[in-house]
């Protein structure tokens, strides 16, 4: 679909940056924030880093006018690139950006994040002396997680988070402390180099539904079968707000669209990335923690309870199934398209 560039004025950064720090790409996509955007915004220029550029994809039809007087105010200054689009899709947004950044990073932020001194540089530096890194996971201090006290640190994460059939329910990002290989990254805080994109001809898949949950496994999945490895950097944290407004999604987790959309994307992922055997773990884990409810999940165990949502869990199922066999979306790109040369 069509969208209308608000600007592509190259940020000032861009010239006058030191060669040899790497240029940083920033990609903000957002949708239905208002205060917390423009702190994140504000968290981001604040870094001292000397060679990035932000670029802010807007799924947000109309804002409210303080924001977007910020927004407007940062476009006339060259402080930010940003584009309004009519759809409202992460993986879009971020393929959208990645079309038309310029970094030989891709740094990929959450509209809800707080960034401590030295971010940009802890990624950056990340990358020396490493061509095999293709990709950087940060650390990411949930808001709702840092009263955490009891959960003790781990250095090294156990085997099983290696393991894409039952990874997901290992991977902790959180309170782990020491840098390793990992296999996956978390969509608030990740970055990869240029040629991931460029070389590569990797993009987002824009099937993912809804929240988008696991968009950024399948695309982790996808970047190391070229080779590459994704490294964990602890020291390139940052703490992610998890607003209950806005974002682009269903915030309810109860209704039917998130119910659907969210096994959906699970088996979507799993369909494209697993082995037979791979997916088998999963989808049992699936089942034995959100369909049943045993724990990690914790969910009512009510007969009422469970067929209703092993009935989601199958409709996730059938519609991913679905959405692979359709002829019509088979490249993934749903919403954004290439920029016309």
């Amino acid at each position: 679909m069509t969208a209308q560039d608000i600007t592509s004025s190259m940020p000032s950064s861009l010239a006058s940056a030191d060669t040899s720090d790497p240029f940083i790409s920033v990609v903000i996509p957002t949708y239905g924030r208002e205060t917390v955007l423009c702190d994140s915004i504000n968290s981001i220029l604040a870094q001292d880093y000397p060679a990035f550029e932000l670029i802010v994809v807007d799924q947000t039809q109309q804002h409210e006018p303080t924001t977007q007087t910020l927004l407007d105010q940062l476009v006339e200054a060259c402080k930010i690139q940003l584009y309004q689009v009519s759809w409202a899709s992460l993986p879009a947004a971020r393929n959208y950006a990645i079309e038309r950044a310029n970094g030989s990073i891709l740094l990929f932020l959450d509209d809800d994040v707080e960034l401590p001194e030295g971010f940009l540089r802890a990624h950056a530096r990340a990358y020396e002396g490493r061509p095999e890194v293709g990709a950087i996971a940060g650390r990411v201090f949930d808001r709702m997680k840092l009263s955490e006290a009891s959960v003790p640190p781990i250095e090294i994460l156990p085997p099983e988070a290696m393991d894409p059939g039952i990874a997901w329910y290992h991977i902790d990002l959180v309170h782990t402390t020491q840098p390793q290989q990992v296999l996956t990254a978390r969509g608030c805080n990740m970055s990869f180099r240029r040629s991931v994109f460029e070389q590569h001809g990797l993009r987002f898949d824009e099937r993912f539904a809804g929240s988008a949950v696991r968009e950024e496994s399948d695309f982790c999945l996808r970047l190391r079968k070229t080779g590459l490895i994704i490294w964990y950097e602890p020291e390139a944290h940052l703490v992610h707000l998890g607003e209950e407004t806005g974002g682009c999604h269903d915030i309810s987790t109860r209704s039917l669209k998130y119910q659907t959309t969210f096994y959906h994307n699970h088996f979507l992922m799993a369909l494209k990335n697993l082995t037979p055997g791979q997916f088998l773990r999963l989808s049992g884990r699936l089942f034995d923690c959100h369909v049943l409810g045993n724990p990690p999940c914790n969910k009512s165990g009510s007969p009422i309870k469970i067929v209703t949502r092993f009935g989601f869990y199958a409709l996730g199922f059938l519609q991913a199934c679905l959405t692979l066999l359709s002829p019509w979306e088979r490249n993934g790109r749903r919403y954004s398209q290439p920029p016309s040369v």
